[in-house]
Parts: C-alpha cells; sequence; structure tokens
C-alpha cells in the first residue's frame, strides 16, 4: 500500500473504518427490511386467515425473524468465553529496522489499527470478571503486510510445556464434569489433581495465586507474548524476542475479598470499567516492550528459551519500549466486533516468527482449528472484524458463509487462464519467507533436559514479592486448597510447595491443619535470587488518572470544599462521585441542594480507589450513625485504600475504629490548607493501597456498632 508520511495515519486507520463500516446499522433515516432488502411494513402481528385464524406458511418476513432468532448464538469460545473488546492503535516510537523487516515497526507517523480482546479463561460468557484467573491479552495489528495477531496473556508464563497438554489442563481447570462445578474458579479438587501431578506447573501456580490473578482493571495490567518469538531483520539476520505491554498507569491489583463482592455487585466490573474510561475520554495506554536477546548469546542465560514455563528476568535482560498502543473507540456491536474476532497464533507477518516452542507449536494449529467451529468454516477471515487491510487474493473459495466473490475463471496455480494471477509475492514484493533453521534429531515423543527444572523460578517468583504481596498467595493457597476435599492432593501439593519456599509449605500446610511437608533441597534453586521486576509494588505509583474517589456526603455537608476537592482531582484525571442515602439532591451546610450521583443502597467501596469524607458537623453526625456508612468507610480501610477525612470527619473515624493518623489516611486538621489537603490525599490514592497499616488480621471484621 503506497502512501506518503503526511496522510499515512488518516488512510490507514480510515481503510479500517470502512471495512467495518460495511456492515454497521445505523439508524437515521433507513426502513426496516427482510435480510433481502424487501420493504416491512408490519413486523407486530404474523400473517393468517383472519384476526383468530392460522398462521400461513407463506408468511417470509416471520419465518426469516424467527429463524434469525434460533440460530443467534454461536458457540462459546472453549477457553476466553469471557471477554471485552476495543479498538485502537498502536505507533512505534522510532524505527526497529535493525531488529525486524515488520513495516508496521519502522515509521513512527503511522498509526496502525488495533483491535484488542481482554479476557478470563476458564468461565463461561456468563462469569463475573473478577474471579482469580488467568486473563487474556489479545492484539490484533491490522498492518499493511496483512494482520499479526500477539495472543498473549496477563502472565508471561503459561502451566504447561507442550501444547498436547493443553486439553488436560483446562479440562482440570474448568468445572467439574460430573456436575458442573465450580463456576469460573480453580478452587477445586480436579485442578489442584492435576497440577500436583505435573511439576511443570508450579511456576504458573504461584503466579495464578498471586495479586497477578486479581487485576484492578484491563487498564492497569501487564501483557505478555508468553513464548519467545523471532525477529528477522531486511538481512535474514534472526534474534530471540520476548513481548511485554506496560500499562502507562502501571500494574495494580484488586484483593480477594473486594473480587468476591464485586462478583456479586457488579458482575461486569473490568468490562464496564474499560467501556466508561473510553467513553470518558480516559484512554487506556500500553507501551509495548520487547525483550531482545541475540541468539549466540541465548545459551548463557541459563534459561531454555523454548519453555513456555519461564520467563527471563527483566534484569537479566531489560525490557525496552519500543512504541505505545492506545484505545480509543468502544465497539459498536458486541456480538459483530468483540465475539466475532477471531485471533489466530499463526497471523504473523514478514519480521516475525516462530521459534520451536512445543506449547506455541500446538496454538499454531490449535486456534485455527478452533475458528472453523466456532464462526461456522473457513470463511471467518472475511467478517470485517477479522478482514485485513490489505487486498486478498487466493484460490480459496466457497464453504459456509462466503461472503467474497472470486472472479474470473481460474481458480487455480500455476494457470493462465487468469494470466498467471494471483502471481506470488517475492520477499521484497511482502512474502513471508520462514527463517532457515537446520533443524534433526531422532524422531520421538521426548522432553529436552533442559526443560526439566520445575522450581527454580517459582521460588524466584515467591521470594521477588513484598511480604504482603507474599501474605495474599499463602491466603490464596490456603483458600483454593480449602475447596478440595482429597487429602492426598493436599499431601502432593505441598510436597511440591516445599521444594518452591519452605514457609510457603509450612504456612499452607497450617491452613490445611496438615503438618509442615520436610525442608526439600532442590539443587537447581537458589534461596537468594529475587527479580524486583516481578512485584506488583515495584509498579509505576505517580498518577491518580482514572481512579475512583467516593465522596460520602449527608444535609449539612460542606459542599464549597467537597466542589474544591473535586475540582483538584479531576484536574489530575481523577473522578469524584457524591454518594448520600438517596438519588437526587441533599441540601448542604447553606441550604443549597448538592447534587448526588450514586445512592448508597447500589454501590459498595470495593467499587472506589479512596475514599473523601467532607466537613460540615451535621453531615458527619448523621454518617456517624449511619452503618451503612461506617461499613462504607471501614471496609476501605480495610482493603487498604485512602481515606482523605475533613477536620469534622474525623468523627466518623473514630466511630469505625479507625485510628486518623494511620498509614494512608489524610487528615486536613488546618483549616485553609485546602491545596496542601487536595496534594497529600492525592499521593495516597497514588500509591494505591497502603499495607503498611497495622495487620489487617488484627481489624475487626466489622465496624463497632453504635
Amino acid at each position: 500500500m503506497a502512501r506518503g508520511k503526511s496522510d499515512g495515519v488518516r488512510v490507514h486507520e480510515d481503510s479500517k473504518e470502512e471495512a467495518l463500516a460495511k456492515d454497521r446499522s445505523e439508524p437515521t433515516g433507513q426502513r426496516l427490511t427482510t435480510d433481502q432488502g424487501t420493504g416491512v411494513v408490519s413486523t407486530d402481528d404474523s400473517l393468517r386467515v383472519g384476526p383468530r385464524g392460522p398462521t400461513l406458511l407463506e408468511d417470509f418476513h416471520l419465518r426469516e425473524k424467527v429463524t434469525r432468532f434460533d440460530h443467534e448464538r454461536i458457540p462459546e469460545r472453549v477457553v476466553h468465553a469471557r471477554g471485552a473488546g476495543a479498538h485502537g492503535f498502536f505507533q512505534v516510537y522510532t524505527s526497529q529496522a535493525e531488529l525486524t523487516r515488520a513495516r508496521f515497526l519502522q515509521d513512527p507517523s503511522v498509526r496502525t489499527p488495533v483491535f484488542v480482546r481482554f479476557s478470563t479463561v476458564v468461565g463461561s460468557r456468563g462469569s463475573a470478571d473478577t474471579v482469580r484467573d488467568v486473563r487474556g491479552f489479545a492484539v490484533k495489528f491490522y498492518t499493511e503486510e496483512g494482520n499479526f495477531d500477539l495472543v498473549g496473556n496477563n502472565m508471561p508464563v503459561f502451566f504447561i510445556q507442550d501444547g498436547i497438554k493443553f486439553p488436560d489442563v483446562i479440562h482440570a481447570a474448568k468445572a467439574e464434569p460430573h456436575h458442573e462445578m465450580p463456576q469460573a474458579a480453580t478452587a477445586h479438587d480436579s485442578f489442584w489433581d492435576f497440577v500436583s501431578l505435573v511439576p511443570e506447573t508450579m511456576h504458573m501456580v504461584m503466579w495464578t495465586m498471586s495479586d497477578r490473578a486479581l487485576p484492578r482493571s484491563y487498564r492497569m495490567m501487564e501483557g505478555f507474548g508468553v513464548h519467545t518469538f523471532r525477529f528477522i531483520n531486511a538481512r535474514g539476520v534472526s534474534r530471540f524476542v520476548k513481548f511485554h505491554w506496560k500499562p502507562v498507569l502501571g500494574a495494580h491489583s484488586l484483593v480477594w475479598d473486594e473480587c468476591q463482592a464485586l462478583a456479586g455487585r457488579d458482575p461486569d466490573f473490568h468490562r464496564r470499567d474499560l467501556w466508561e474510561a473510553i467513553e470518558a475520554g480516559h484512554l487506556p495506554e500500553y507501551e509495548l516492550g520487547v525483550q531482545v536477546i541475540e541468539e549466540a548469546l541465548a545459551e548463557r542465560l541459563g534459561i531454555e528459551l523454548l519453555d513456555p514455563t519461564k520467563l527471563v528476568p527483566e534484569e537479566l535482560v531489560p525490557v525496552e519500549r519500543i512504541g505505545k498502543l492506545t484505545l480509543h473507540r468502544n465497539p459498536t456491536n458486541f456480538f459483530s466486533e468483540t465475539e466475532q474476532v477471531a485471533f489466530c497464533v499463526a497471523n504473523v507477518v514478514p519480521g516475525i516468527d516462530f521459534t520451536d516452542d512445543p506449547l506455541m507449536q500446538a496454538r499454531l494449529f490449535s486456534y485455527l482449528d478452533t475458528q472453523l467451529t466456532r464462526l461456522g468454516g473457513p470463511n471467518f477471515a472475511d467478517l470485517p472484524i477479522n478482514r485485513p487491510l490489505v487486498p486478498v487474493h487466493n484460490h480459496q473459495q466457497d464453504g459456509f458463509g462466503r461472503r467474497l466473490s472470486n472472479a474470473g475463471r481460474a481458480n487455480y496455480h500455476p494457470n493462465s487462464l487468469g494470466g498467471g494471477c494471483p502471481a506470488l509475492a517475492s520477499a521484497t514484493q511482502g512474502g513471508f519467507v520462514p527463517h532457515a533453521e537446520h533443524v534433526g534429531g531422532l524422531k520421538a515423543r521426548v522432553r529436552g533436559e533442559s526443560f526439566a527444572d520445575h522450581y527454580s523460578q517459582a521460588g524466584l517468583f515467591f521470594r521477588s514479592l513484598s511480604d504482603t504481596e507474599q501474605a495474599h498467595l499463602i491466603d490464596a493457597c490456603r483458600f483454593e486448597l480449602g475447596k478440595v476435599v482429597t487429602r492426598e492432593v493436599h499431601e502432593r501439593v505441598l510436597g511440591h510447595f516445599a521444594k518452591i519456599d519452605g514457609v510457603l509449605a509450612a504456612r499452607v500446610a497450617e491452613g490445611l491443619g496438615l503438618p509442615a511437608p520436610a525442608p526439600a533441597v532442590v539443587p537447581s534453586v537458589s534461596a537468594n535470587a529475587v527479580s524486583p521486576a516481578l512485584s506488583l509494588e515495584n509498579t509505576v505509583k505517580d498518577s491518580i488518572k482514572t481512579r475512583r474517589v467516593a465522596a460520602l456526603v449527608a444535609p449539612g455537608v460542606d459542599a464549597v470544599a467537597l466542589q474544591g476537592l473535586r475540582k483538584a482531582l479531576e484536574s489530575q484525571g481523577a473522578t469524584l462521585r457524591v454518594i448520600a442515602g438517596h438519588l437526587g439532591s441533599v441540601k448542604d451546610a447553606s441550604g443549597k441542594p448538592l447534587p448526588v450521583d450514586v445512592s448508597a443502597m447500589t454501590t459498595a467501596s470495593v467499587e472506589y480507589d479512596a475514599v473523601f469524607i467532607p466537613g460540615g458537623s451535621a453531615s458527619v453526625t448523621v454518617l456517624s450513625q449511619d452503618a451503612r456508612a461506617r461499613h462504607f468507610v471501614w471496609e476501605a480501610y480495610r482493603h487498604g485504600k485512602a481515606l482523605g477525612v475533613s477536620k469534622e470527619g474525623v468523627e466518623l473515624l473514630r466511630a469505625c475504629g479507625i485510628p486518623p493518623a494511620a498509614p494512608g489516611v489524610v487528615a486536613d486538621t488546618a483549616s485553609g490548607e485546602a491545596k496542601a489537603f487536595a496534594r497529600a490525599f492525592s499521593e495516597a490514592i497514588a500509591k494505591h493501597r497502603h499495607w503498611n497499616r497495622a495487620d489487617p488480621s488484627g481489624f475487626p471484621l466489622s465496624p463497632p456498632q453504635n
């Protein structure tokens, strides 16, 4: 596709918009028709003999309408069924020509359109967003050379080393087949039975039991390509590469107690958050990072790059950020875009190639095979959301749902009747040339010795977490294994944990009422190695963009101070919601009406990142006597969130049993220092959580009763 620099962005983005618009229905000025375009004069009554007579079979509109309704549902994805998507664009910062010939990584002035789908893995389409699970992070790049699908997760490793085990791990993680329970959860016997018998799962088990499995939002979640890919430059030089997505807002998590509450209060929490952020203009952004490893140096790392249960620590090979992904538009139809989008690991462009990772090799087949069933045949690439920007010319034809018409007599290659077209593409014309690699060996079902280490990186991950994150991981293991009824499974899992970390094994054993297993010595496991990049505590904490702050009010509130803080927070990209006992408005201290954003009956602290208690003695008195308000504040404190409290609002803290001088509690004790208070409160919110408070296990499970 030829274009100049000055208009490259417009042409490229508009091309995808036009493709999607072909199937988009806009209501203005249109008339109801059948699928064949015949006008419909009535769609409320069937064609019948007399007002009470039988319906006639000749009513073609009735038959079409009901038939289409009967077949509206397609099979949901076997995994990643629960998802949300958005459109956006990607721009590279500087040309990466030295690393890869992929054109979308060459010109910083070009915006490459993308569609991104986030998802959970285990649950069905109707499950909740906030379950403990891996999250999918799949990006479809509509490049000038065809579609490139980077199909990854929010964790850099996976449970298994070879794709032949994929059906087993998914079957084990899904609801147990004899009673189809539990939904969207791994806290059951079959999952833990499987992982206890397959030691290679241990590293991924650590990630899944960590706070990484409970993201605050899709906008604050890292993404990883999981596998080792290849970059190939124009000279044919190959380098290994691992892909990372780094959220500009930093990576942050919920806590398990919040997740369980949100699953009931708002099972669409992550989906709604993504949609509302884009609609409000708070565009999610992620930087694309790469770890590039020269092939000659790969063996010196001491890490098997073809093993998807291993990562390369960022301290060993730094992540270079080479571009930015921005999500700027929500889908216009969830089904036609988010549901029908088809990601295939095999979709690559010249300059990006595969490796012999045995899990990747299976995914190259599996994803395409899945789409054939889910989307009704081989023509899913004709759907607008999947259609590449570049013209498609080949001899593939017919089949269910064919949307494109192949013109001419010749549907084979080579041919002379069609002038030899379409002709083969050379490498210089954008043809994909696989990397030339020498391979050889005995044909056998074997696995290399370099894949045999199952504990060193699991231990590295656990030791790299902060004390709070380790405590959360241990509690998660206690919760999950507490749902397992088979004692032999408990014992096998504890045996593996003993090879990862002695403290981990002992603490989990205590929660299960079992003796701590004997310490296990594993030669490959170092007791000291850590990777600070693995801890969420070390992520970005300098912004409050898109953070949600709840302001609890009652009649007599100091609206002037409230609106001043709202202005200060919103100038930094945060949102403040006024919450009262009812919708409408409440009268402030001056008798003027203050609009209420949310009724306390319909919300909870788990939906917010921080809480503000504005001044006004009458307002604070009412809130202090309100059990719901006390619970709101107490719960936010227990979850480590920032609390901003006016001078009068300190009384509400005391009613909740919260010390006003606790970490993350910002009390406005000096009147007239509104700017200083707003600044301190913003800094407290930016830290995400304040786990340096007193041990939350010693904090009461409910606020004091007045």
